[in-house]
């Protein structure tokens, strides 16, 4: 009986795949991966064993299928599998010189492919291989890796056992690799009966002789950690209790730090931001033994590969500090953590190490706020998060089942006794040797794996806020803007028309996390500065920002209202000034380099009857743009777009108005021809005005705005760049 997890297993789906063995392989590691208790995105392995015919012979032959390196186990389809020969596999021992050689086993990985499978090879492979078992799981589930990490681990593996009726073994700890599988095959030979094992400082290893069996096993083993684990909880004071309470004004303090923080960490490289104020985050970041505790780092390394070896920890006093006070903590520790992952670097490095990466944290933690993560995307840094959250619950564990009777003698943790002191052990959480971690994080074969990463688009790392995209030449922007990797706010007078561009957007970038939305209206300042508040809080700063959104009111009369000229006025030259504005804070406080493009109009410089007031502001435009490029110098670049007339997509020209002008400029028209049939009249009668003789379409603004957005204009600022087809009356004179 489950008490913590839920058996997703389901008979009637499952036997869909009875006949497929590597599609019900999938199937039991979607399951797993569905849940995060069971283990964390991205880590963890299942394999499967099973007989299939050699297109070379068209004999029955073993094979073995097993997560493809960098996979996730909950999204994994059939073809995320590496299948490989089992018997070419097994015959590698014959050649495998010692563990001072094993990472050259990993070339010979692609040779055991089986029926040409091309899918990269896990390190892990050999792990599942030499287990004696039709179905394996390796899982990091948090439950676990608290026993793992405990500095009584052993003892209390031991004590649940006896509990539980259970026979898992323990084996110290050892990087992934071929040596490892090896002493995976040895542990069940000594351990006849044993139903998983318990690897020191990483994670738990099950089995079954079914898809089914493997699955049952793995939960019900994983759901008893969690008995256990949690029954100690909940007889201690977690971390030592509270030594600060949250601020009331943390989401304040939050927006205020975060561009600061975002670009003290970014003067390498540019990140996205995820800021969490979780329950247990909070529990951590505010406890007695937070700063102690995060300076030893992660255990499990499916952790540290993302949270690099610790996390900052802010040392601050939030029961009286403010702003500037967390800053100048932040730029302390900033500066005593990059010193330290230096010398962390240079102590471990080997002749053939990878260059020193960033020194900057991924994550970093704040007494009284919460924590920030940081990644190349938004999805990547909550994922970070995740997984720091991950090692609070691991800490969370380990530090609970700490006892009296613990045995001060060598950690459990170490091959050889004589090297446990490399381990070091704090409120009973024993953390990964730093010389371990680094074998990890800047192992060849991870190398190897990042390298496989597809490269980063042209705007990856960049957040915008494109105002005015609900439609028309802001959509075509957005659009584009997400297709070539940019986080995304979508701000409009029209929240519906928002959400329907986010919704474009995401398809775009195939990621739903690199889009928001809101509501603006360029009348109101307020809303300006909550529309750059909600980018903040989303991304954690923000790169650049283009304004699409302007007012055309067409006169009911030969004699222009007050309330026309005062509106479209606001609207199109102060709303554009305040967004300006507003948004130079944040690029102040980053002081990362930044771009604002703004939308003029070939009106700017065509006088005309009718339109005054609109042409009027597109001038004035113009002007702020120079005025905006001088004041922002050198941190922010301002230009604009000129459009000539653009019809098509642009909530200006509603159907009334696409009348109105046709009529104006005595075009032929049907009104019973559709809406579309008569911008594309009128589109053409102002293409034809031109020397290229084609109509301005959404699409072609949106290419000059990506253009001046980009850094291929980084010289470029106060310049405004037509887009009109060769509009001879708009001509500089």
């Amino acid at each position: 009986m489950l008490k913590y997890l839920k058996d997703l297993w389901n008979e009637a789906e499952a036997a869909l795949f009875q006949t497929d063995p590597l599609e019900l392989l999938r199937y039991r590691s979607n399951l797993l991966g569905a849940d995060l208790r069971i283990t964390n995105f991205g880590g963890g392995n299942t394999s499967s064993k099973y007989e299939a015919t050699d297109p070379l012979t068209g004999k029955q032959v073993r094979v073995m299928a097993v997560k493809g390196s960098g996979g996730d186990l909950g999204s994994i389809k059939s073809s995320g599998f590496a299948v490989l020969y089992l018997d070419r596999l097994l015959s590698l021992e014959s050649v495998y010189k010692g563990e001072a050689y094993e990472d050259e086993m990993v070339g010979l990985y692609p040779s055991c492919a089986f029926a040409g499978n091309t899918v990269a090879t896990s390190i892990d492979t050999p792990l599942h291989a030499f287990l004696p078992f039709d179905h394996v799981d390796h899982l990091h589930p948090d439950w676990a890796i608290a026993l793992a990490a405990s500095r009584n681990g052993k003892a209390k593996m031991e004590e649940f056992n006896a509990r539980y009726g259970r026979k898992l073994v323990w084996l110290p700890w050892q990087r992934p690799g071929f040596e490892l599988g090896l002493m995976l095959r040895k542990a069940v030979t000594d351990h006849p009966g044993c139903d998983g094992i318990l690897l020191a400082s990483h994670g738990l290893f099950t089995w079954g002789n079914t898809q089914r069996e493997s699955y049952l096993n793995s939960i019900t083993i994983i759901d008893q950690l969690g008995d256990f684990v949690l029954s100690h909880q909940s007889k201690v004071v977690t971390f030592g209790g509270p030594r600060v309470q949250s601020r009331p004004d943390a989401q304040a303090l939050a927006l205020s730090i975060l561009p600061k923080l975002r670009g003290k960490v970014g003067q390498q490289r540019r990140s996205i931001a995820h800021f969490d104020t979780s329950e247990e985050t909070l529990t951590f970041v505010n406890s007695q033994w937070a700063k102690d505790l995060a300076a030893l780092g992660t255990s499990c390394p499916d952790h540290f590969v993302r949270t690099r070896i610790a996390p900052l920890y802010a040392d601050w006093d939030p029961t009286s500090g403010d702003t500037a006070t967390l800053e100048a903590a932040l730029d302390q520790a900033l500066a005593a953590y990059r010193e330290a992952y230096t010398r962390y670097y240079h102590a471990h490095k080997e002749p053939d190490s990878p260059p020193l990466r960033d020194q900057n944290p991924t994550v970093v933690l704040l007494p009284g706020i919460g924590m920030v993560a940081f990644g190349r995307s938004k999805k990547e840094a909550r994922i970070t998060s995740e997984f720091y959250r991950n090692a609070i619950r691991v800490m969370m564990g380990a530090t609970a089942m700490a006892g009296e009777q613990d045995s001060p003698g060598p950690l459990p943790h170490a091959k050889d006794p004589a090297r446990s002191d490399q381990f070091t052990s704090l409120h009973n959480y024993v953390a990964l040797p730093p010389r371990e971690a680094f074998r990890i994080e800047y192992w060849l074969l991870e190398e190897a794996k990042l390298r496989r990463l597809p490269p980063e688009k042209e705007f990856s790392r960049k957040i915008f806020l494109l105002v005015g995209a609900g439609a028309g030449i802001g959509r075509a922007a957005a659009v584009k803007l997400a297709a070539a990797g940019a986080h995304l706010m979508i701000a409009d007078l029209s929240l519906e028309a928002a959400q329907q561009t986010a919704g474009l957007c995401a398809q775009a970038a195939s990621d739903k996390e690199a889009v928001a939305f809101c509501e603006v209206d360029l009348r109101s300042r307020a809303t300006i500065t909550e529309a750059i508040q909600k980018t903040v809080m989303q991304f954690g700063g923000l790169d650049g920002v283009v304004n699409t959104a302007a007012i055309f009111l067409a006169p009911d009369s030969d004699i222009l209202s007050e309330e026309h000229w005062r509106l479209t006025l606001e609207v199109n030259v102060t709303g554009n000034y305040f967004l300006a504005k507003e948004a130079f804070a944040v690029f102040a406080a980053q002081q990362l380099p930044a771009s604002i493009v703004l939308t003029s109009s070939a009106n700017a410089v065509v006088a005309k009857k009718g339109s005054e007031a609109y042409d009027v502001s597109k001038s004035a435009v113009n002007h702020l743009i120079g005025e905006l490029a001088v004041g922002m110098a050198p941190l922010v670049r301002v230009n604009g777009v000129a459009p000539a007339t653009v019809v098509s997509g642009s909530t200006m020209f509603p159907r009334d108005r696409v009348i109105s002008s046709l009529r104006k400029y005595q075009l032929p028209f049907d009104e019973s021809e559709s809406t579309e049939q008569l911008r594309s009249r009128l589109a053409q009668f102002y293409a034809d005005r031109t020397l290229l003789k084609l109509p301005i379409e959404p699409e072609h603004c949106a290419e000059a705005i990506l253009f001046l957005a980009s850094d291929r204009s980084a010289r470029t600022s106060g310049c405004v760049i037509p887009v009109d087809g060769g509009l001879t009356d708009a001509f500089l004179r």
